[in-house]
């Protein structure tokens, strides 16, 4: 990270401030991500806005200094994706990296049939969180208990995939698929799934994440040429308000304010900025809508 870009978004006596936009490699857990990131950028307050598996690369959200109080929020925006799903064998991990658990003779599966699968994959779907998960059962990781050859019974989820697009490749077994869904969506699941509609069993390779919300492999930059956008740049995916000097001094003390002194407008939560742009607070509906309050309030420089 050049110098001059690092003294834009650095706090006076303190340290950065920022959302990092990471293209992570392959190999890299998000968790080294961050470790690398916090001697990068010469400080401890960094984190990740949604878990990459080692094996999978693209857009990762990092936030920095103040900007890790809104990761929260970053959590909750949709996910792009873009994979091969690998037809007639199934693994313990639902993915390349595991052990081959099955095999099925699927050579006569068309394009078709895999769309018309894939159709009922799409939309509000119930899936259940695979082993080789972070998902944390009775205050364990599901991965941690996979690895010593646990499986316990996992409760299907609501998610939503807006697309699940294949398209056939040279080998009859192997499908590109493009993925948008909502976060907490396992990509892995919906390939054992598909294999399943298919009266077979399927495994997911190569997984590379396109985007997170508004974020994009266009922003995003290998984890050694790490660059922070500002502070405002984190709520990017969500609707702001700019409010005068005098509304300004009442969100930063946290204030309790009517949805039209707010003028806000458009799902929550709202990033609230003051004239000068910078962000002072987000806002969420506070006693079923009538009011709204701060669920974040950014502390000044």
């Amino acid at each position: 990270m050049a110098s001059d870009d690092r003294a834009m978004t650095r706090r006076s006596g303190g340290g950065p401030d920022g959302v990092a936009i990471i293209d992570k490699a392959t190999g890299w857990t998000s968790h080294d991500v961050v470790a690398k990131a916090r001697g990068l950028l010469g400080t401890r307050k960094v984190g990740h806005s949604g878990t990459l598996d080692p094996d999978a690369t693209g857009v990762l959200v990092l936030g920095v200094g103040r900007a890790t109080r809104l990761l929260r929020f970053l959590q909750l925006l949709p996910k792009s994706y873009e994979a091969e799903i690998v037809l007639g064998v199934e693994t313990s991990t639902l993915d390349a990296s595991g052990t081959v658990t099955a095999t099925h003779r699927m050579e006569g599966v068309s394009p078709e049939d895999v769309d018309a699968a894939a159709a009922t994959l799409r939309g509000d779907i119930a899936q259940v969180p695979p082993m080789v998960s972070a998902l944390k059962v009775g205050g364990r990781r599901l991965h941690e208990l996979a690895r010593e050859g646990v499986e316990v019974e996992r409760e299907a989820r609501a998610v939503h995939v807006s697309r699940f697009d294949l398209l056939p490749t040279a080998d009859p077994l192997v499908f590109k698929a493009t993925v948008e869904c909502s976060s907490g969506t396992y990509v892995r699941s919906l390939a054992a799934d598909l294999g399943h509609a298919l009266g077979g069993g399927a495994h997911l390779r190569s997984l590379r994440r396109s985007a997170v919300g508004p974020f994009t492999l266009v922003d995003a930059r290998p984890l050694e040429q790490v660059e922070l956008l500002p502070l405002p740049e984190a709520m990017r995916g969500f609707g702001s308000v700019t409010v005068d000097a005098e509304l300004a001094a009442r969100v930063a003390v946290g204030a309790v304010l009517g949805p039209r002194e707010l003028f806000v407008d458009g799902p929550p939560p709202w990033a609230v900025l003051d004239e000068l742009g910078s962000l002072l607070a987000v806002y969420e509906p506070h006693r079923d809508g009538v009011r709204t309050k701060p669920a974040v309030v950014i502390p000044p420089l």
